[in-house]
């Protein structure tokens, strides 16, 4: 089937319909990761988006059992410049075609990538909407520029019921904003007992379960839409060990005074160079996010920046000078992506246990 992608600056890329035969509407975003396109199709952090892979042949190995994210992704479309009609590799399950039609997320095959990014990373992000070749211009451009975008993207995303993923060791909680399945691998290889509540939970409730130490995780959308949660972040930091992942990074650092901007394209891929200033350690890391933490802002009494990106210096990671609390805007879990960066696992574990001593012996 003959399709169009339609962007608001009017122009038209046409293509071959694959996955879900639906129409879409969404923030076109590339990612410029040569793998895991699994993963980054279930990623909870491309919610409402429509996702341009720079890599150009995705789906030949398939979809497996492994590599899921999430179990219901809410990525708006897929983009490509080919896909792979018949995968191959012995883990495959399914076709990439075959998973985004179970899905209903629609594909879009024969796309000039190359021209779509540059135009993205010109111009910036900018909606985007699917159609089929024959469906009437006028009345879908008119359809595309009275879009609004939805702001509750952490609300759709983050689980509305509390659940366990049971271990031994530290007592964990994580507060999902949009959770990537790797995170709690991370947690659950150190034998750490997880309990993942809701985004919206109070303080009071996180600190009822005496945990030794609370994980913010990655998410979708702007930082700023969810602003009661600063209010907990306020009240635990000082009780609790408190590590941050991407927009969990983020909200961090408006807890404590920051603000934050939108990026002209973002940082999405598995490829992005960040450095450790305190070492000169230099992690390829994987990214997905559209805002970060503005330097200017940073209140240099409350907080250290810890991380920079090596291409164009936005803020990577800030720790809490007087409380047990630190973060980073990047993956350290991957999945998928370079595993550089998984030592702040256990570096949130040396946290932990360094926190219980100093109050054992306070």
């Amino acid at each position: 089937m003959n399709r169009l992608l339609l962007l608001e600056d009017g122009s038209i890329f046409k293509g071959r319909g694959f996955g879900a035969a639906s129409d879409a509407t969404g923030e076109v975003v590339f990612s410029t990761g040569m793998t895991g396109y699994q993963e980054s199709i279930t990623d909870q952090s491309y919610n409402g988006q429509m996702l341009v892979f720079t890599y150009p042949l995705i789906g030949n190995a398939g979809i497996n059992r492994d590599d899921y994210e999430s179990i219901d992704p809410t990525t708006k479309a897929v983009i490509v410049k080919e896909f792979a009609r018949v995968p191959s590799n012995w883990r495959s399950q399914m076709s990439l075609d075959e998973f985004l039609k179970n899905k209903k997320i629609p594909g879009l095959a024969g796309v000039d990538t190359r021209k779509l990014t540059r135009i993205i990373r010109e111009h910036g992000t900018m909606r985007g909407m699917i159609i089929d070749a024959e469906d009437d211009l006028r009345h879908a451009f008119d359809q595309l520029k009275a879009t609004v975008l939805p702001s509750n993207q952490v609300a759709q995303v983050s689980t509305t019921r509390s659940y366990v993923s049971p271990g031994k060791g530290k007592n964990v909680v994580v507060i999902d904003f949009g959770l990537k399945h790797s995170i709690l691998n991370e947690l659950n290889q150190r034998d750490c007992h997880v309990t993942v509540l809701p985004y919206n939970t109070s303080a009071e409730t996180i600190l009822s379960l005496q945990p030794d130490g609370v994980m913010l995780t990655n998410g979708p959308g702007d930082p700023t839409s969810v602003p009661h949660v600063l209010t907990m972040i306020q009240e635990i930091q000082e009780k609790l060990p408190v590590f941050g992942i991407c927009l969990g990074h983020q909200l961090i650092a408006l807890a404590n005074g920051a603000s934050t901007f939108k990026m002209k394209f973002g940082h999405r891929g598995f490829n992005h160079p960040v450095k450790e200033i305190a070492t000169g350690r230099i992690d390829f890391t994987s990214q997905n996010h559209g805002y970060a933490v503005d330097a200017a802002s940073i209140d240099k009494e409350k907080l250290l920046v810890t991380h920079i990106e090596l291409n164009d210096g936005t803020v990577e990671g800030v720790k809490h000078r007087y409380h047990p609390v630190f973060s980073v805007q990047y993956h350290p879990d991957a999945a998928p992506g370079p595993h550089d960066a998984a030592h702040l696992f256990d570096q949130f574990m040396e946290l932990m246990d360094a926190w219980k001593e100093t109050k054992k012996n306070a």
